[in-house]
Order: structure tokens, then sequence, then C-alpha cells
């Protein structure tokens, strides 16, 4: 089992090779659930270290580990903000950003 680990929410960068079309379903909904689509199997997530391992959990479950893969890559804490280590060619998609939004 992962460790369960507090401390500030880092960046992650999660994208997947999933052969069958239903675990792909599954896999993105559950990474829509924690963060943002930024490319078709690409996805922009926020997350303390605990939520990181229940995330993680939860994609080892929906996974098949002899056929598919998930890539998860951290890009630090998010109070750095991320977004300024990040660019894009053609069309960029919106993120959210971690921090609370003031209107």
């Amino acid at each position: 089992m992962y460790p369960v680990t507090a401390g500030p929410a880092h960046y992650y960068v999660i994208a997947y090779d999933i052969v069958d079309d239903i675990r792909r379903v599954r896999v993105a909904k559950k990474l829509q659930s924690y963060g943002d689509r930024v490319q078709f199997s690409v996805f922009w997530v926020a997350v303390s270290p605990a939520k990181f391992v229940r995330l993680k959990v939860a994609l080892t479950e929906l996974i098949d580990r002899s056929e598919d893969s998930v890539l998860l890559c951290d890009l630090g804490p998010a109070s750095h903000s991320g977004l300024d280590q990040v660019s894009y060619l053609g069309c960029a998609r919106p993120v959210t950003p971690s921090q609370g939004v003031i209107l």
C-alpha cells in the first residue's frame, strides 16, 4: 500500500495509454474529478499528498496493468504556480488554478 502523508498540494501532469474503451472512459472520468483535461489523454491535477495516494489507488484499480499505462509527473508544489512552467504550441486548453478565485 502507499504511505499517506500530509503536506502542500503539488501539481501533476497525468497521461495515460489505455487499450480498452470502457477502462479509458472510467480513467478519464476519475481524472476529471481531480483536475483538468489539457489534451485527450493528459490531465493537469493539483492535489495534496494524501489525495494523490487515493488517486493512484483508484487508477490502479481501474487499469489492466498488463496492457495499460499511466504516467504520473510531479511538477512540484502548487504554491509555486507550476502553470508558468508549461507552454503550449497551438491551441492551449484552460486550466483551473489551484488557489481560490476572487471575484
